[in-house]
């Protein structure tokens, strides 16, 4: 007789497990610890076989006829249902270990290496606001350039133009990484060149004008922030590196009797030379009584085991007063060095590129040398860090020529 619900409400467990029969091979098993599990008895192959559909009361019996008959029809079309439930699972992990979103995370693990964490902190942001809620489920192979441009258009429209286009580059990266891993025939983003409008390109705000940064070096004097703070202000612009560099400054890199500050420059992956004037090594040697014990030269507040915060330049120079967006920003620092110092001073631009660290290919092809134009880039941090002074003493400067 078909079961009743009533019926298996009141069986209980005995020193063995049991079963109730419902007909067509379909059963509930009652353990002796009181579970009751659905179960499908057939014959496949010759073979007696078993397959689970759930336990009771979770699965009604209503329910478990109904998966009941599914199962039956897969065997009456040549199917077996066991060996298709695990067809079925394993398509499922399959499917999620081949997602965009799994697929990300394994691309960043070996793309990061190297790079700064505040990099990977913002790519991995952008991907976890903007296309893991839409697209981090799908099988990546799956996913259709239609679908990755309804996505980045969505930041297009809240304004955010730049974040779109670099959201769509980090997508084509964790394609490349899938189509080279076998899980996906092809990077689709390829088809959306264009689709986005051009970023427009955007200055970090500078002060080029001897007024004004006589002005900005006498502010910064007059700093009253943390003495940390106050000498990573004073010297962005006497050694104008990037602004992420002079934060994470470390003691083991800088050399004081040599006047030399020597590290490994993460953007382009090659080794830097800053020769340091007499300004810049007596800021570093009165920072090194504070921090010379620890690994950072500018210490994070916090936790001197860290650097110091990347906010930490930009927020100290909008409390005296400057827009950081249209004044002058940390980054700055390094775009008035090289106008003043080719403008001013009259150095060569190629001398001013090599300090800055960027790539400037020679006659011959060869990128960056970090010790070309030593002497002269040695001089001319001299002369810049003096000039600095004068404007800053209120002096009239004349440009020196011939310099480098």
């Amino acid at each position: 007789m078909p079961l009743t619900d009533t019926e298996i409400k009141k069986a209980k467990p005995l020193d063995k497990a049991y079963k109730l029969f419902d007909g067509g091979g379909l059963y509930i098993e009652v353990a002796p610890s009181g579970g009751k599990w659905w179960r499908y008895k057939f014959r496949f192959g010759g073979k007696e076989l078993r397959l689970s559909l759930g336990t009771y009361p979770d699965v009604s019996l209503k329910d478990a006829r109904a998966r009941h008959l599914i199962e039956r029809k897969k065997l009456s079309e040549g199917i077996n249902p066991a060996e298709n439930r695990k067809a079925e699972k394993a398509a499922i992990r399959l499917a999620v270990t081949n997602s965009f979103e799994m697929v990300a995370r394994e691309w960043a693990v070996s793309y990061f290496k190297g790079k700064t964490a505040s990099h990977k902190e913002r790519t991995i942001r952008r991907l976890e606001n903007y296309i893991f809620p839409w697209l981090g489920g799908k099988p990546i192979s799956e996913i259709t350039a239609p679908q990755i441009l309804e996505v980045v258009k969505r930041i297009e429209n809240l304004n955010k133009l730049e974040t779109a286009h670099r959201t769509m580059q980090a997508t084509s990266q964790i394609f490349r990484h899938a189509v080279q891993t076998g899980r996906a025939l092809r990077d689709p983003t390829i088809d959306l060149r264009g689709a986005l409008p051009a970023p427009i390109v955007k200055h970090m705000a500078a002060f080029t004008e001897p007024k004004e940064i006589a002005e900005l070096l006498r502010a910064i004097d007059g700093f009253t922030g943390s003495f940390t703070v106050q000498c990573a202000l004073k010297l962005s612009p006497l050694v104008f590196t990037r602004p992420s560099e002079l934060r994470s400054a470390k003691w083991a890199d800088i050399d004081l009797e040599a006047n030399e500050w020597r590290y490994l420059v993460t953007k382009t992956k090659t080794m830097h030379l800053v020769p340091l004037s007499t300004q810049a090594v007596k800021l570093f040697t009165e920072m090194k009584a504070l921090s010379g014990h620890g690994e950072f030269v500018f210490p994070n507040g916090h936790d001197p085991k860290k650097p110091m915060s990347p906010a930490a330049i930009n927020a100290s120079l909008k409390r005296m007063g400057y827009d950081t967006q249209k004044d002058i920003t940390a980054h700055g620092f390094r775009a008035m060095a090289r106008t003043i110092l080719h403008e001013r001073l009259n150095i060569d631009p190629y001398i001013i590129e090599h300090q800055l660290a960027h790539k400037v290919p020679d006659a011959l092809g060869a990128a960056y040398n970090r010790t070309k134009f030593i002497e002269q880039r040695t001089a001319m941090m001299q002369a810049w860090a003096d000039y600095l002074d004068e404007l800053k003493a209120g002096a009239k400067v004349i440009p020196i020529k011939g310099a480098a």
